[in-house]
């Protein structure tokens, strides 16, 4: 019995495991539209409400499932609209396939309506490999180059099917000259360094007194790797935010985040090492890292076009973290726990103790920091989280700690608005048994949070676990931008630029069949946390957050107080908040360790 194209095409996908698939409609996917319908919605066919979403969500898919994420668009804007999303994937190097429509081949060249050049188009987000179906015979060599080249280099890469070509009878290559037949499969392989390497390698550690690790997500495969290697170096472990979920933060010697949104506890051990071991990250921010000549550096990473970056390593492994770590460990010497490991172990300690007194400053109306800090003792073990770009960021990587099986991520490095809710919807997708969350603003909320909300609600029933909770920091600003023109530019608050819109959060949930609330004293915000863990369906929580809480990097300087004090001199709308918020949680951060001190004035 002959099929078309488009039907060969899912069978394909379905042959390579892929269960779901991303996706928007638009006629020039029409005869894959109708292809699903014969081929009872298998893959399942996820629908969006817009394009963007569906790449975001096939990319949250992909980082929390390790399975290819595939996303599907028509042709022209919807193919447009997908890019965002992909870039997101690219540049956080997560495997996702999108499968694009064109017009017809008889249209192609002739300026016809929704004809884009989508070689050019994509020819840089997915330029590992982009390529037009213009015969049935190319398949299924197409698909499984997209999916294998996806897999094997943690990237985006493209088909393009013409709506004329989806209608086709299909036909596989023959035996015969030009014809490109193809197989399905990917082994996964493990590589090792070679033994000289590892052996420069094991001096550079052996010789180290004061050992700093930073692992990214490339480390999450070698928890019990990265354990062992911390205990026998007496080494502290710095995340990147991509690693966030790596290694668990109930270890006492994990120092949390690294960077502008990190631990001050992290910040000492890169500016006090003597030695730096990295580990599956491209943390990108070098002045974050250690003083050039200060340290000996080796780094690990499963990808040779990412080594060497960022830092003047004196030996680079290419191999995989897991098995190289584990050719690493039996060469080491065991070192003894003296006062470096003491003296990591006491900072961290006291940034968790300083996180909770910065949480406890009163705020008007609540303080965004109490509201994160609240709930990290209420996470169940399993959850997934993912938290939007702007200050959600800064809360989630300060004052959420991983523990058990938990996951969490964000965009780390196109640090793009709008993927925390269409995350958390493909990771319910990819985990239906497990609760997630999602931590925005609502800047990112207004931005493409509230139609994704529709998405959830279309879908939740078929969940195992129906949890799904959005917990919007509304404080009517765009908070991020607002600090950073403070602190950078000395500039003060745009309001024609950062003040939005209130919007009902919580309202809006409850009228499309969701569950929410409103939040806007501190006293109810633990109440709030209960009501959505417990909750039968997704639920919103809209906490009315104070934007004069400042998020003070580890390293705050003089130069950023004395930009900041500019900006209020120059008429910053909020200058009062902003100085009394500022000042109360830079004192926390100053406070020797010791009982926690109650502010009553607000002063």
């Amino acid at each position: 019995m002959s099929i078309k194209v488009s039907d060969y095409v899912l069978q394909r996908l379905r042959e390579w495991d892929v269960d779901h698939v991303f996706a928007y409609a638009g006629d020039g996917i029409n005869g894959l539209l109708a292809a699903w319908g014969r081929s009872d919605n298998k893959p399942k066919f996820v629908q969006s409400r817009h394009e963007e979403m569906s790449a975001f969500e096939a990319v949250g898919y992909a980082k929390f499932s390790g399975k290819v994420g595939v996303c599907a668009a028509t042709s022209g804007p919807g193919a447009i609209h997908l890019l965002n999303g992909l870039y997101d994937a690219k540049l956080d190097h997560v495997p996702v396939v999108a499968i694009v429509g064109q017009t017809n081949r008889s249209a192609m060249g002739g300026s016809y309506q929704q004809e884009v050049d989508l070689l050019s188009l994509y020819k840089d987000v997915a330029s590992e490999y982009c390529e037009v179906v213009t015969v049935p015979e190319q398949l299924p060599n197409v698909i499984d180059r997209a999916i294998r080249t996806a897999y094997a280099k943690r990237t985006v890469t493209a088909v393009v099917i013409p709506a004329d070509v989806q209608e086709l009878t299909y036909s596989e290559p023959t035996h015969a000259f030009k014809m490109v037949p193809s197989s399905l499969g990917l082994t996964h392989s493990a590589p090792v360094p070679p033994a000289s390497e590892l052996a420069r390698a094991v001096e550079v550690l052996d010789e180290g007194e004061k050992v700093a690790i930073l692992i990214g997500q490339g480390a999450r495969g070698a928890r019990a790797e990265v354990e062992e290697i911390a205990e026998v170096l007496s080494a502290g472990v710095a995340k990147a935010l991509l690693g966030k979920d790596a290694l668990p933060d109930d270890l006492p010697y994990v120092t949390g985040s690294i960077g502008l949104l990190g631990t001050r506890a992290s910040y000492e051990m890169m500016r006090d090492c003597d030695t730096l071991l990295v580990i599956g990250s491209s943390f990108p921010y070098t002045q974050f890292l250690p003083e050039f000549g200060q340290t000996r550096a080796v780094q690990i990473d499963i990808d040779p076009f990412m080594i060497g970056l960022r830092y003047p390593f004196e030996v680079n492994l290419v191999g995989d973290a897991k098995e190289t770590l584990r050719a690493l460990l039996p060469q080491l010497k065991p070192k003894k726990h003296g006062s470096w490991r003491k003296k990591t172990e006491m900072a961290t300690a006291r940034w968790w103790d300083v996180m909770e007194r910065r949480a406890a400053v009163d705020a008007d109306p609540i303080n965004p920091e109490y509201v994160v800090h609240t709930l990290d003792a209420l996470l169940p073990d399993d959850i997934i989280l993912a938290a939007d770009s702007g200050s959600a960021a800064n809360w989630y990587a300060r004052h959420l700690r991983m523990r058990g099986t938990m996951r969490g991520s964000l965009s780390g490095t196109l640090a793009t608005m709008g993927p925390g809710v269409p995350y958390v919807i493909g990771a319910k997708f990819a985990h239906p048994d497990r609760p997630a969350l999602a931590l925005v603003g609502d800047g990112a909320m207004q931005m493409n949070g509230m139609a994704e909300l529709i998405t959830a609600a279309k879908y939740w029933p078929e969940w195992e676990d129906p949890r799904l909770i959005v917990a919007v920091l509304n404080n009517q600003d765009l908070n991020q931008v607002t600090w950073e023109m403070r602190a950078m530019a000395g500039a003060p608050q745009f309001l024609p630029s950062q003040a939005l819109p209130d919007v009902p959060y919580a309202d809006f949930a409850r009228s499309i069949g969701l569950d929410g609330v409103r939040v806007e004293k501190p006293g109810d915000v633990e109440d709030a946390w209960q009501r959505a863990l417990a909750a039968d369906r997704p639920f919103v929580i809209d906490f009315r957050t104070d934007p004069a809480v400042p998020p003070i990097p580890p390293h705050a300087t003089l130069e950023q107080i004395e930009a900041a004090a500019s900006a209020v001199l120059k008429g910053d709308s909020d200058r009062a908040g902003m100085i009394r918020q500022g000042l109360k949680a830079k004192v926390q951060d100053m406070l020797p360790g010791g009982k926690q001190r109650q502010d009553k004035t607000g002063e």
